[in-house]
C-alpha cells in the first residue's frame, strides 16, 4: 500500500492518494480542483487512478473528483446517505457508484469500507482502509470533516452558510452519535483528516497532518463527553463566522462542478478596460501586497493580497458570483497561479484581469496609520476605530470603545457608517484591516484610513478591554 498526502496552504485542506503496488491501481480521496498533483504523483509512482471518492459535498473548495475522473476515466464513489436535500445532483452520470454505511470495494489488494459518520453534514462518509495484502484488520480512516486532530467537523454550516433554518442541533445530535461510535473503534487506527488548522470547519484544529484514534480519545474535547446535552452546547458555542462563499460552494459540488477545459480563457486587458470595468459597477480586486496599493492603486479597487495565505478564502468572503471578477495581478507573471487559486472556490467568470503596468496614470493612495499615531489622534478628532476581526477575536480583546463588524460582514453594513468622520480600520495583524479600508475607499468613504500594526502594537499604545 502506497500513500500520498496533499495538502492546499491556501484553503488548508488535505487530499489523499492510496495506490496498490501489486496492481497498480490507485484511490484519491477528497481531491482537489487542479488536479495536475495527482496526476504527477501516480505516474511517478507507476499508478494508474481508477477510483476518485470524497466524504461528502464541500462547502469551502470546489470538488475536483469530476475533474480527476474525466482526466482519468475512474470510477467515482459518491455517499447516498444524505436526505432529499443532500443527493448529488450528477449521481446518474455512468461513471458515478453511490454508496452507504457499510458498502465497501477494493482497489487492488486495498479494501475500502464505508462508514457514515453524519454531524458535519447529514451525507458524510468516512472510508476505513485494509491493507488486505498483509492484514486481516484496517490500518485507518480517512475522517474527511468528521474527525480533525483535536477537533471534530462544526455541524452549524448548513444553517449559517447555506440558509437552512433548524439544522445545527440536529447536525449536532449527529455528530455525538457519530463520536460515539468511533469510541468503540480500535485505538491504534490511523486517523487522516480533510482539513488542518486555519479551516473554518471547525473552531479549534490542530496544525499536525494526522493521528490515531487512542490519541484523539484522550486528548480531543469531544471525546470527553458522556451527555448528550453537553456535547451539543459545547460543540455549537464559540464558532468562527461562516465564510458566505461557503453556501455557493454548497451548490456547485451538489450540482457538479463545470469541467475547466469549458471555462473560456480570461484576457489580458488594458487600463481603458479597467476604467470602463469600474465605471460600470464592476469588481475588481487588486491582490498586489499593502504597501503596492497603499502607495497607488486605481480608484475603485478592492485590494486582497495574495501573499496571505488565506487571501482565496477572504475573496470568497468578498465575491459577488452573480456577477463577472476581474483580477489585478500581483506580478505580470502570476495569470496561471491566480485563476488556479480563482477557480478552487468556483470564481469561474473571470472575462480578465490587469498587469501592474496599468498603474501608470489616474490612481490614488489609501491612507495609513501606526498605533501610536492613533493614539496621538483619537482623543481630538472624534475617529471611528473599526475593528474587522471575528467576534470571538474582538470579545476577548479589543481596543476601547472600537466598533466591531468582522470584515466579511462589512460590505453589508455600509449603510450603518458615517461617511463624514474618519474611520480607521483594524485587525490583528494589519491585513483585514487594510483590505476593510480599501473597500471602505471603493465604496466612497473617502476618510478611510487603515492602522497598519498588529495586535502586539495597538495594545501597547492604546487602551484596551475585553474578557
Amino acid at each position: 500500500m502506497l500513500l500520498k498526502y496533499f495538502y492546499d496552504e491556501k484553503l488548508a485542506q488535505a487530499s489523499y492518494l492510496v495506490g496498490c503496488a501489486a496492481t497498480g491501481e490507485a484511490l484519491v480521496i477528497d481531491p482537489a480542483r487542479h488536479v495536475a498533483p495527482y496526476l504527477r504523483a501516480a505516474e511517478k509512482a507507476g499508478l494508474r487512478i481508477t477510483h476518485v471518492t470524497e466524504t461528502h459535498i464541500h462547502a469551502d473548495f470546489v470538488s475536483g473528483s469530476r475533474e480527476l475522473a474525466s482526466a482519468t476515466g475512474a470510477s467515482i464513489y459518491l455517499s447516498d446517505m444524505g436526505d432529499a436535500d443532500w443527493k448529488y445532483g450528477y449521481a446518474d452520470d455512468p461513471n458515478v457508484l453511490l454508496v452507504r454505511d457499510g458498502d465497501s470495494w477494493q482497489v487492488g489488494n486495498i479494501k475500502v469500507d464505508v462508514l457514515h459518520t453524519p454531524g458535519h453534514t447529514p451525507e458524510h462518509i468516512a472510508f476505513q482502509i485494509t491493507d488486505t495484502a498483509g492484514a486481516d484488520r484496517p490500518i485507518g480512516i480517512f475522517t474527511g470533516d468528521f474527525l480533525f486532530v483535536g477537533d471534530v467537523g462544526r455541524p452549524d454550516l448548513l444553517e449559517e452558510a447555506a440558509g437552512l433554518v433548524g439544522t445545527k442541533e440536529v447536525g449536532a445530535r449527529q455528530q455525538f452519535a457519530t463520536v460515539q461510535r468511533f469510541k468503540n473503534l480500535p485505538d491504534y487506527l490511523q486517523i487522516w483528516p480533510g482539513h488542518g488548522a486555519g479551516s473554518a470547519c471547525g473552531k479549534a484544529l490542530g496544525a499536525i497532518p494526522s493521528t490515531t484514534l487512542g490519541y484523539e480519545k484522550l486528548f480531543n474535547p469531544a471525546f470527553q463527553f458522556e451527555a448528550e446535552e453537553n456535547f451539543v452546547a459545547w460543540l455549537l458555542a464559540d464558532q468562527p463566522e461562516a465564510p458566505t462563499y461557503f453556501a455557493q460552494m454548497k451548490r456547485v459540488n451538489k450540482v457538479g462542478p463545470a469541467l475547466l477545459r469549458s471555462l473560456p480563457l480570461p484576457v489580458n486587458y488594458d487600463r481603458a478596460t479597467l476604467d470602463a470595468v469600474i465605471a460600470d459597477g464592476g469588481q475588481v480586486f487588486d491582490l498586489r501586497n499593502r504597501g503596492q496599493f497603499a502607495s497607488t492603486h486605481a480608484p475603485g479597487t478592492v485590494n486582497v493580497p495574495a501573499d496571505n495565505s488565506g487571501y482565496v478564502t477572504w475573496l470568497g468572503w468578498l465575491v459577488d458570483y452573480e456577477r463577472p471578477v476581474y483580477v489585478l495581478l500581483p506580478s505580470v507573471d502570476s495569470e496561471r497561479e491566480i485563476l488556479t487559486d480563482l477557480h478552487s472556490i468556483g470564481i469561474d467568470a473571470v472575462p480578465g484581469y490587469f498587469s501592474p503596468e496599468v498603474l501608470t496614470h489616474r490612481t490614488q493612495a489609501l491612507a495609513v496609520i501606526t498605533a501610536r499615531q492613533l493614539a496621538e489622534r483619537l482623543p481630538q478628532n472624534g475617529m471611528i476605530v473599526l475593528d474587522v476581526r471575528g467576534k470571538g477575536e474582538y470579545a476577548q480583546k479589543h481596543i476601547s470603545s472600537a466598533r466591531n463588524i468582522p470584515l466579511g460582514y462589512l460590505a453589508r453594513h455600509l449603510a450603518s457608517l458615517p461617511t463624514d468622520r474618519t474611520i480607521v480600520t483594524q485587525c490583528a495583524t494589519g491585513y483585514r484591516s487594510q483590505i476593510a479600508a480599501s473597500l471602505l475607499q471603493a465604496a466612497g468613504f473617502d476618510k478611510a484610513i487603515s492602522l497598519n500594526e498588529g495586535e502586539e502594537c495597538w495594545t501597547r499604545f492604546l487602551p484596551t478591554e475585553g474578557s
